[in-house]
């Protein structure tokens, strides 16, 4: 029994579609509903196609490919001769350059009006990429974890900003500490500064001067500097604050000297109803920055962080590959059109995998211009016009649903995104078409 929701495969979708079959008969009698969702009853040999885009089952597997005269087999070599083309098409059309602050910037842009608002998009863009280029270092990798990313639900989503330090989820640890600090200087120790009692209620004579010793150095260390603030802090916020104001995290006072203390332009605590929070901030070269979102429900922070995290993944994708593709669907065209020209060097059958390859790549311009209110196929005859006629890489304009340059208005996708793409929906598509077979061999393995 296998559950599934509304999953999309293109590569299947257009099989049907290239060899002129019908949809699947019988595929009715496979279903039911049950808690929400479609429950498919399996039973041997069933065949999953796509006749609509969804995936479905006919009732017997061997129905569909029998009308076609065709066996799967001879569609996934199709599917492989198409993918070397197109892997071989990708790296000829993408494009190397050094990744500046410009590029970095169109790349972001790209990523994140695909899951919020323009007007937000641009907010959230100069933010995420302030942040990356905050914790890269120079011939190491970038760590996407050294980007916390905290949520406040306060004010507007448009009041998201980079906060160059840290901010913690609580306030001070009295309420008579200072609630405003400038210039501050911050000891970072995993020492307890408190007298408390053991779980047994032993007497510890030396309790109290111990602490009292430890708070006397701590005195002596900050005599010819300005200011301190002390704060409670969870576990990853212990190493998170070095990396973000410098200094040394310490286990004990013995080697306490000013060179163990990190320095943060401004520290003040903020109210708002009944959570308090600590903003870390003004600390120089940060090498862990917080990404504070705001919003007025749960729905839009929940949002902006996963458009945030996208677009994150999307600079530090650029910046490990080295090169971008342009987007809008322009790649996806250009590739569909160089297989057309190569489908007649394929020889036998195998043609109609390469044809289907092809129309599965359209998907995705056809699905740019549906969402933006625009007749999928009179965009798509425009945008393939447009390209036989100048030879350029053209997309989609979702403004007005013409043809355009993606590289020339800085619309970029990551190269490494393609890559995978094409592989990772190639193996699952021809793990479908095989699914026969795989069950056979699993049989058979049993029965052994």
């Amino acid at each position: 029994m296998l559950s599934l929701r509304r999953t999309k495969l293109p590569a299947c979708a257009a099989l049907p579609r290239a060899l002129g079959s019908s949809n699947p008969k019988g595929s009715a009698d496979c279903f039911s509903e049950g808690r929400g969702h479609t429950v498919v009853h399996f039973c041997p040999l069933n065949r999953l196609v796509s006749g609509a885009g969804d995936i479905k089952l006919t009732k017997d597997g061997n129905v569909l490919l029998h009308e076609m005269g065709l066996h799967p087999r001879i569609i996934t070599e199709g599917f492989e001769a198409a993918k070397e083309k197109a892997l071989q098409f990708l790296e000829q059309v993408k494009v190397s350059k050094e990744m500046d602050i410009e590029t970095l910037i169109d790349v972001a842009r790209t990523s994140l009006r695909t899951k919020v608002h323009a007007e937000l998009a641009d907010v959230l863009t100069e933010a995420v990429v302030d942040s990356i280029l905050a914790i890269k270092k120079q011939d190491e990798p970038i760590d996407l974890f050294m980007v916390e990313i905290m949520e406040m639900k306060h004010k507007s989503e448009t009041d998201t900003s980079l906060i160059r330090g840290l901010v913690l989820d609580h306030g001070a640890r009295h309420p008579d500490m200072k609630k405003r600090v400038e210039d501050a200087y911050i000891l970072t120790c995993n020492v307890s500064l408190e007298y408390e009692k053991t779980p047994l209620q032993m007497e510890w004579r030396g309790g109290a001067a111990c602490i009292l010793d430890r708070f006397l150095k701590i005195i002596n260390l900050f005599k010819h500097n300005k200011a301190t603030y002390r704060s409670p802090l969870k576990h990853f916020q212990y190493f998170r604050l070095t990396l973000a104001c410098g200094g040394v995290a310490l286990n004990s006072f013995d080697d306490l000297n000013p060179d163990c203390l990190g320095h943060a332009g401004l520290v003040y605590e903020y109210t708002l109803g009944e959570e308090k929070f600590t903003f870390i901030e003004k600390c120089n070269n940060p090498r862990s920055v917080t990404l504070l979102v705001k919003g007025p429900n749960k729905h839009t922070l929940t949002q902006i962080k996963d458009a945030i995290r996208d677009g994150l993944r999307a600079v530090k994708n650029a910046i490990d590959d080295g090169c971008v593709v342009p987007g809008a669907g322009a790649v996806e065209v250009a590739m569909a059109e160089a297989l057309i020209k190569y489908k007649p060097s394929v020889k036998g059958r195998a043609q109609l995998g390469v044809q289907a390859f092809a129309d599965a790549l359209l998907i995705i311009p056809k699905v740019l211009a549906q969402n933006s209110g625009f007749d999928l196929q009179e965009t798509l005859v425009k945008v393939q016009a447009e390209h036989s006629e100048s030879g350029q890489l053209v997309g989609v304009d979702l403004n007005t649903g013409e043809p355009m340059v993606a590289a020339e208005v800085g619309i970029w996708d990551n190269y490494c995104v393609k890559k995978q793409l094409l592989h990772s929906c190639t193996v699952i598509a021809t793990n479908i078409l095989l699914v026969d077979e795989i069950m056979r061999a699993g049989m058979s393995s049993l029965k052994g």
